[in-house]
């Protein structure tokens, strides 16, 4: 993950820093007991301009990039806790052009006029280990 701030699920939020919290994936770690349900801003992009959330996983190294372009400044991470049926078995990560409640606050909200359009990309790679040849 690669936000460097976030907004707490609250009606009144504010930019936190992530730097020092449970919620800093910047480099590489274990998801853990940490409990998502936030939405991440800041995002850190590489040279192509593209902000990246990866998943891996520890033995094989199988996992899954989402990747999002200059459009998207937000990303929503919800490890579904509350959800019984989910039990922590998935993450959701939806990439996100303006901030939670931003009907309400205005916030980077994006408006067309009749007959405008607006592009932005996002997409998923998914990631196989490397093959062993014996």
């Amino acid at each position: 993950m690669s936000g460097s701030s976030l907004f707490p699920p609250i009606a009144n939020y504010a930019f936190l820093s992530v730097e020092a919290t449970e919620y800093d994936f910047r480099r590489s770690r274990p998801i853990g007991p940490t409990r998502l349900d936030h939405c991440f801003t800041d995002l850190e992009r590489d040279e192509d301009g593209l902000a990246r959330v990866e998943l891996r996983h520890p033995q094989d190294q199988t996992g899954v990039t989402l990747w999002v372009d200059a459009g998207y400044s937000y990303l929503m991470l919800f490890t579904g806790d509350p959800l019984p049926e989910v039990d922590r078995r998935s993450l959701a990560v939806e990439p996100m052009t303006c901030p939670p409640n931003a009907f309400r606050s205005g916030e980077a909200l994006i408006s067309l006029e009749p007959g405008a359009s607006w592009v932005g990309e996002w997409g998923i790679d998914p990631r196989r280990p490397a093959s062993s040849s014996g």
